[in-house]
């Protein structure tokens, strides 16, 4: 029977794969990353520099003026949520600019861009339909559940929250899955009690003091409409070896609930949605792993090598993309850049390709292109030099976010402040492993300020660090 339903999993994709193919669609670009990255603002700033022609400079199409204008067109899917640029702009522009909300369920827009091609000795006019699918990377690590057993998930996790880097998060987890009996029959206040103290466990390991990455399953921290379902009531438990949970047990009521988190949640998002992305962007927020330490980076590191090995990559021919589709582009950017001085983005990317590199080296044996950059998709400091005591440093200039401290200082999030966040080494593995940089397990010499968006005009452009090389990536070879 498992053969069987994998079979026709497979098939289901195939299946979605030639519709797409006789549809004639266009370009499938996938944004993703992990919580607070900037998926949002990344969206939203890329169909807002094509639709006001933005300066790209780095984009071909745009710095040779073959692009003639871009429009927002209905949305494709019936059964997706629109991704609600105008709300997003909106937030960005109000009197009060704040950041838009983050991504918690998956949403798609779709963008025309009409261009001339480069092809042809004669203005040829061609459309570029480029649909955009937006989606938590929290559910992308959930992929990689497909291939395992309740049993695995179980250990894995258990040794995981066990860990040095996790085992004073989880106290209150640890403490109360030791008084669960796999083998005590199934009681749903039970399976309540312990999804709710897991789920309680991620989100503290998820929170901004520690920023870790690898926990799933994904949908316990953004449920959606899912939210007390039994495919949500689940909790890894210590099974010690013993093979199948006995039938009636509280661990064969996990086992099955594990399950059907696949089936019915896991599953249905691959073969709908990521199954049929061309290419992905996964955006990466190192800045806050740096502000957490060696333990948030290692986390991190293992988070992207995970990300990479759920998809299925390399060159996609015609033939390939009708049965098995596979993206054939992946951009790993390091967002918020505009939070230091230029000097350090070099460096930043580094730390973003060393972090990736595993993951990497398998994506292109594969075939798959691979690319690492750093980007602000809205840019919200400038730069300038501040001289003290005789030296001179390498500031940025911005509003930082209401709440927001340093040094001491709490900020208003409304005065403008020059703040000098310290450079990042030359050494990219430096900054990995932590060498002379930690001052413990959770603890850097960096601090990077959150900052509040920079004021834009309603009808204006965002200001931006690199999405144009992004774009050039990603869409460059479509618009020839």
């Amino acid at each position: 029977m498992p053969l069987l339903r994998d079979l026709i999993f497979e098939a289901e994709i195939a299946a979605r794969a030639l519709g797409d193919a006789l549809t004639g669609r266009g370009l499938r670009l996938g944004v993703t990353g992990l919580s607070r990255s900037g998926k949002t603002v990344f969206i939203t700033a890329l169909i807002n520099n094509l639709l006001r022609r933005g300066r790209l400079p780095v984009l071909e199409a745009a710095a040779e003026g073959r692009i003639a204008g871009a429009r927002l067109e209905p949305q494709p899917d019936d059964s997706v949520p629109r991704f609600a640029f105008e709300d997003h702009w909106a937030s960005l522009t109000a009197p009060n600019r704040a950041w838009p909300e983050s991504t918690r369920r998956i949403s798609e827009v779709r963008l025309a861009v009409d261009f001339e091609s480069a092809k042809s000795w004669t203005s040829r006019r061609s459309e570029l339909t480029l649909d955009i699918v937006d989606y938590p990377g929290e559910w992308l690590l959930d992929l990689l559940l497909l291939d395992k057993s309740y049993e695995q998930w179980s250990r894995e996790t258990m040794l995981a929250t066990e860990s040095a880097d996790r085992a004073r998060l989880a106290a209150e987890w640890l403490r109360l899955a030791g008084g669960l009996d796999p083998n005590a029959a199934a009681d749903e206040s039970v399976a309540r009690v312990a999804a709710k103290g897991f789920t309680e466990y991620l989100k503290q390991a998820k929170a901004d003091a520690y920023a870790l990455s690898t926990l799933p399953p994904g949908r316990f921290l953004m449920p959606g409409d899912l939210e007390g379902s039994p495919a949500l009531t689940f909790a890894p438990l210590r099974l010690n070896g013993e093979g199948a949970p006995r039938p009636g047990s509280l661990g064969a009521m996990m086992e099955r609930r594990f399950e059907a988190y696949k089936t019915h949640v896991v599953k249905p998002f691959f073969r709908d949605h990521f199954s049929r992305i061309d290419r992905q962007i996964v955006l990466v927020d190192a800045l806050s792993a740096l502000n957490s330490g060696p333990a948030a980076l290692r986390d991190l590191e293992t988070a992207l090598t995970e990300v990479l090995r759920a998809f299925r990559v390399g060159e996609t021919s015609a033939l390939a993309a009708l049965f098995r589709p596979r993206a054939d582009r992946i951009l790993f950017a390091a967002t918020k850049a505009d939070h230091l001085h230029h000097a350090s983005h070099d460096r930043l990317e580094n730390v973003v390709r060393l972090i990736t590199e595993r993951a990497a080296q398998r994506a292109k044996t594969l075939g798959a292109t691979i690319d690492v950059v750093a980007i602000a998709a809205v840019r919200s400091t400038r730069e300038a030099e501040i001289r003290q005591a005789g030296a001179t440093y390498d500031a940025v200039i911005g509003v930082p976010e209401k709440g927001e401290t340093l040094d001491g200082q709490t900020f208003d999030g409304e005065t403008e402040v020059a703040t000098f966040p310290g450079q990042l080494p030359d050494n990219a593995a430096d900054v990995v492993r932590g060498a002379g940089l930690a001052l413990s397990e959770h603890e850097t010499g960096f601090r990077f300020l959150k900052f509040r968006p920079p004021r834009l005009a309603v009808d204006g452009v965002a200001p931006h660090i690199r999405l144009d090389r992004a774009l050039q990536f990603l869409l460059g070879d479509k618009l020839l």
